[in-house]
């Protein structure tokens, strides 16, 4: 479903106003921040590129009480909602990989510094 939302944005819209459109969006997403922790993960991903669920949730569990769980659902909101990640499988396809795509990483930057 959301693979077929982003392809009639991307028709609809000019790469300019996609990123203004995805820019919109992530600041929603943060300005619902009451903990930090979705600025974390996105710091997070900013930094290390590339990242499985565990190890998202191994990294941001050192300075939040939270749950494998409510990780991966974190972790899918961003990719689907947002649209700024990427995923793929492990090299044996038990874990998803998820990556910041690259056009974005200099508006999440910008982005999560501003917030």
């Amino acid at each position: 479903m959301y693979l077929y939302r982003e392809s009639l944005l991307k028709n609809m819209l000019s790469t300019s106003d996609l990123r203004k459109e995805i820019e919109r969006r992530l600041r929603s997403y943060l300005s619902r921040d009451k903990s930090g922790i979705r600025k974390a993960l996105l710091n997070l991903l900013i930094r290390v590129k590339s990242m499985t669920v565990p190890q998202i949730h191994k990294a941001l569990s050192t300075k939040f009480d939270v749950t494998y769980h409510s990780v991966a659902s974190m972790v899918g909101i961003v990719a689907s909602k947002l649209g700024i990640l990427s995923t793929h499988k492990t090299k044996d396809g038990s874990l998803g990989v998820y990556e910041l795509k690259e056009q974005y990483v200099d508006l999440v930057e910008q982005v999560v510094a501003s917030t």
